[in-house]
């Protein structure tokens, strides 16, 4: 009998045990089911937007096969491409543009230091007014080599200087790096 009495005992715990695991693979069921369905939305959420980020590169590559349609226009439209804007330059702007303009003519590489011994002017304020000449809209071009920056004007905006002044460079100044 005492064997029978253990017998049922240990069949009430090996039955409650099974409940019990039943419940907790419910339970986990039930997260993982939640979980799916959280994925499940998340995917739909990411779909969507991957389809809007589509459409937006889609508009963005026509915007710039507009910009690229324009461009060319522009580039073979004369009357744009030669419009130069300049605003007032000061007195040292003036003459650091036409000791530019001057050694150009050389057809020799110009440098800050080139135009500052030209000047009689340090070459850190000659950087200085490159920048601020550059600023006002004096289209000047600026190459790299080996440490060094070589300026030149553009060639268009030099003919037009040469034929209109569209840089408004005062006659006095110009006598004066004229005569250096």
């Amino acid at each position: 009998m005492f064997l029978g009495g253990n017998f049922g005992d240990i069949s009430k715990s090996i039955s409650r045990i099974k409940q019990d695991i039943k419940k907790a693979f419910s339970s986990i069921k039930g997260e993982m089911d939640e979980h799916l369905e959280s994925i499940n939305a998340n995917t739909s959420e990411i779909h969507s937007n991957y389809e809007y980020v589509s459409e937006l590169e889609s508009r963005i590559d026509k915007l710039n096969e507009r910009i690229e349609d324009l461009e060319m226009h522009q580039d073979h439209n004369p009357r744009q491409k030669s419009q130069f804007r300049v605003r007032t330059l000061t007195r040292r702007e003036q003459e650091v543009f036409l000791a530019l303009y001057t050694l150009e003519q050389d057809q020799k590489p110009i440098t800050y230091s080139r135009i500052g011994q030209f000047l009689g002017i340090n070459e850190y304020i000659i950087q200085d007014h490159i920048t601020s000449l550059i600023t006002k809209g004096v289209p000047i071009h600026k190459n790299f080599f080996e440490k060094t920056v070589y300026l030149r004007l553009n060639p268009e905006f030099r003919e037009l200087q040469a034929k209109k002044n569209i840089a408004r460079v005062n006659e006095m100044v110009s006598k004066k790096i004229s005569s250096i």
